[in-house]
């Protein structure tokens, strides 16, 4: 194994080991916190709530930095292979020289990649808050968020079986520049690593829904999700695993409803 190839994947693991700890460690905290029992039978996370003497811009201040955590422990096992084939890309365009560009540039394509799930974390935020006012001025909408949670396990496993799931699937799984030479530039990268987010992004839009309605700070949800996510984008076959945990997410979601109405 090159060097290079032995320093890329060292700083990948030490990476995702650290936003891994720091992950669980908050999710921790916020589990011995507990949460605020609401009419239904379900529990409201304290990540959508101020903590005492904390001022809101605070709040959202804390958020979106655990926010950014928890996904670069979620997302860099299936980001860091499309990093390195980049790196390749670009190092084998270049013919050799420039070896030195090469961390830097590939670094930028993964900050182009987070600030996309940054960005969405805070219009999450704010989301979730308002959210959270409603169902707690409102018993009766609090009750159906049992049902509602269900049915969004069923929308998002539905949206595994499209082809739109499968368009964006494609898109990320596919082989830097696509036929075409990738400059070795900073802007180039940048908005390479943009493109790489949204398309993950949307690809992601079930499964982060999923996570978000069942426990956005369960460690379970996430390395059940991010299992998900690497799995379809990874494994050779992905349009059939992604199809594959679409069946499952519908059956989940039809038995979350049947429960929550009773019938479970």
């Amino acid at each position: 194994m090159r060097a290079s190839e032995r320093a890329f994947l060292g700083v990948s693991a030490l990476l995702f080991a650290a936003s891994a700890a720091v992950t669980i460690v908050w999710c921790a905290s916020m589990s011995a916190m507990g949460g605020m029992p609401m009419p239904g039978g379900w529990t409201m996370s304290m990540a959508w709530m101020r903590m005492p003497g904390q001022t809101w811009p605070g709040a959202a201040a804390a958020f979106l930095g655990m926010w950014v955590v928890m996904m670069v422990a979620m997302m860099l096992p299936s980001l860091a292979p499309m990093l390195w084939r980049y790196r390749q890309a670009i190092g084998q365009a270049a013919g050799g020289t420039g070896e030195t560009r090469l961390g830097p540039l590939t670094a930028l394509v993964g900050a182009g990649y987070f600030f996309v799930w940054t960005v969405l974390g805070m219009a999450a935020f704010p989301l979730g808050v308002a959210l959270a006012a409603v169902e707690m001025r409102q018993p009766a909408l609090a009750r159906a968020v049992p049902i509602a949670a269900g049915g969004v396990v069923l929308i998002a496993g539905v949206l595994q079986l499209t082809r739109w799931k499968a368009r964006h699937l494609a898109c990320c799984r596919e082989a830097p520049g696509h036929g075409r030479t990738l400059p070795a530039d900073a802007g180039t990268a940048w908005r390479h690593g943009l493109h790489l987010g949204l398309h993950c992004s949307r690809c992601c839009a079930g499964q982060m829904a999923v996570l978000l309605v069942l426990g956005g700070m369960d460690l379970r949800a996430m390395a059940v999700v991010a299992a998900a996510i690497t799995a379809e984008r990874l494994a050779p076959a992905g349009e059939i695993v992604a199809r594959a945990l679409g069946a499952v997410a519908v059956g989940a979601g039809l038995l979350l409803i049947a429960r929550a109405v009773g019938f479970g």
